[in-house]
């Protein structure tokens, strides 16, 4: 091989690892500094004692997104016709495994807590709708919950949820004051506490004293 094949060689070489270098300073950059901040965490300002019963509460409530949905009827509903009462949203799917793990949690919990002093919300993101949602409950033996159902999937994006299950906790004016990702004991004594705390609602003994 001549010295003028040898330098040409050498010299795509080195073209080569400078290419890679530059693309793997490239995908750190991005990773420290791009990834970080597109992706904003809520300002943890109090928590359970428990990482299960664990939520991040807002130093201030936010606005949300309009939300469109269906009930069980298939009668259109936005977020907007629930204001006036604290509700607990809960974004969920059928085949979400630790969801089906928590919808008897969220079902005893209504079943606890009245519907006009608390709304649970589980609104389903399956592209089937109604039907299956409505068969879950049923094979769940889920009684207190009502079936809401966002067929598009629309408001799963809206809410920056990063997955499912993840619940929002939302005031009488229709403001998120706290959000959780993941699954939770809802029907825990810690949690409906914690609830009732940040919602400003009376426990059921501090009721009856009145």
């Amino acid at each position: 091989m001549g010295e003028a094949a040898m330098r040409k060689i050498l010299g795509a070489g080195a073209g080569l690892l400078g290419a890679v270098a530059a693309a793997l300073a490239l995908y750190n950059y991005r990773t420290e500094f791009m990834i970080d901040r597109s992706s904003p965490q809520p300002v943890v300002t109090s928590s359970a004692s428990s990482e299960a019963f664990s939520f991040s509460f807002f130093d201030q409530p936010r606005a949300l997104p309009e939300l469109r949905f269906v009930d069980g009827e298939d009668h259109p509903l936005t977020l907007a016709d629930f204001r006036g009462r604290p509700i607990l949203l809960n974004i969920w799917a059928t085949w979400c495994v630790p969801c089906r793990k928590e919808m008897p949690a969220l079902d005893r919990l209504q079943a606890a807590i009245d519907k006009s002093e608390l709304l649970v919300l589980p609104l389903s993101i399956d592209r089937q709708g109604v039907p299956v949602v409505r068969h879950f409950y049923q094979e769940l033996g889920l009684k207190a919950l009502d079936i809401y159902v966002d067929q598009s999937g629309k408001a799963s994006s809206a809410l920056n949820a990063v997955g499912v299950p993840t619940t929002l906790l939302i005031d009488r004016d229709g403001r998120e004051v706290g959000r959780k990702v993941g699954p939770a004991e809802w029907d825990s004594p810690e949690m409906i506490a914690l609830i009732r705390d940040h919602l400003g609602l009376l426990s059921s003994e501090r009721k009856a004293s009145q």
